[in-house]
């Protein structure tokens, strides 16, 4: 219900959200997740959108929760990528922000530089959130171009073939 009140020559409307403002939160929520089929293709993707462009990488994709749901590693990567993509998706997902963009905030907010101290925080880029609408269900973190910009180029071309389904 909605009222409109005249004050003077102004009219004030009123939304009758007074009484929804008192009505808790469900107790069971409804969240979106991503599931083992579209994890397995956005790191198969990944790794091959690095792949064609030279780079050997693995990628890491988490859930919502940042629990790792895929793990591939292109032949030639080094074992450190499977550490720093896990990393980089935990960090993504958490922070439901592309780790480069905390990255560069970081190193320009001095507040902003603290987060390095958060225990499982990788800020480096290429770590990027997986979204349905505007929902983040989880994020894929990918390690071994040269170059953490590469490696988020390498998620984002994944995410780009895989939009249809999210």
């Amino acid at each position: 219900m909605q009222s409109i009140i005249r004050v003077g020559g102004l009219a004030v409307l009123l939304a009758a959200s007074v009484a929804q403002a008192q009505t808790p939160p469900p107790a069971v929520r409804t969240e979106k997740n991503i599931s083992l089929a579209l994890a397995n293709q956005i790191a198969a993707e990944t790794v091959a959108a690095c792949a064609a462009n030279g780079y050997n990488v693995a990628a890491t994709v988490v859930d919502r929760a940042g629990t790792v749901r895929a793990v591939q590693r292109a032949d030639n990567a080094g074992p450190h990528t499977l550490s720093s993509s896990e990393r980089k998706a935990w960090t993504s997902a958490s922070a439901k922000s592309p780790t480069q963009a905390m990255m560069e905030g970081a190193q320009k907010n001095p507040g902003a530089a603290n987060l390095v101290y958060l225990p499982g925080f990788l800020l480096l880029g290429g770590g990027v959130p997986i979204k349905s609408g505007n929902e983040v269900i989880g994020a894929v973190g990918v390690g071994g171009a040269p170059g953490g910009h590469l490696d988020e180029q390498c998620a984002n071309a994944a995410l780009e073939k895989v939009k249809g389904q999210l």
